[in-house]
């Protein structure tokens, strides 16, 4: 019988012990009122990029989904279970947040697949058909003349927060809500070996550190 993650029910045990008896009551709250965050984030899967801890968030919060890449499709009502779609509808229908935030990130083992179009990356698997979202029909994504490659990554990457921010503009439920000043749009880039926040300046475009905002 394959037993459960050690380190998961120690992880469990200490947040019983020590998280939880601070956090009770509003443990309760949540159970009883439900859940009413402002801010969704759409994140990366990669096991180093947490929301929650980047944020230094309590349960309630936040409302996250984590993908391959960060990516948001287009907007496709069709006959197809689409994941992202649906928990996007639900934050911005039902919970009604606030603020959408897109979290890319540095070493993004997603964008770097794409670039390097590398194995896993065929197109008949789930990966490959997935990332395959992130250019319009016709792109051409390359590196540019005297552009070293970690550049063209690390570019590819904010790239695809873009490309996120624009495909949610292409959900009804997001366009009327953004246009009547209800639901506000936002990138961020987290970079892991340093633990740096970049928040998209919508004016100029560029990333700005969230500690000195340059």
């Amino acid at each position: 019988m394959i037993s459960f993650p050690q380190r998961l029910l120690e992880g469990y045990r200490a947040f019983t012990t020590q998280r939880l008896p601070t956090e009770q009551s509003r443990y309760l709250e949540l159970s009883e009122r439900g859940q009413s965050p402002e801010v969704m984030v759409i994140g990366c899967c990669d096991s180093r990029v947490s929301p929650e801890v980047i944020f230094d968030v309590g349960p309630g919060e936040l409302f996250v989904l984590r993908n391959i890449a960060n990516l948001v499709p287009i907007y496709q009502p069709d006959a197809n279970a689409h994941g992202v779609s649906a928990a996007l509808e639900y934050a911005v229908t039902v919970l009604k947040v606030k603020h959408i935030v897109i979290l890319g990130h540095a070493q993004c083992g997603g964008i770097r697949a794409f670039v390097d179009k590398a194995a896993p990356l065929s197109p008949g698997d789930f990966i490959g058909r997935w990332m395959s979202m992130f250019i319009k029909p016709g792109e051409v994504v390359e590196q540019r003349d005297h552009e070293s490659f970690q550049d063209f990554v690390t570019r590819i990457e904010k790239a695809a927060v873009f490309r996120s921010l624009e495909n949610l503009m292409t959900f009804p439920f997001v366009r009327s809500r953004v246009e009547a000043g209800d639901l506000q749009l936002h990138g961020a880039y987290f970079g892991v070996s340093e633990g740096s926040l970049f928040v998209l300046d919508k004016a100029s475009k560029e990333f700005r550190s969230a500690r000195t905002g340059e």
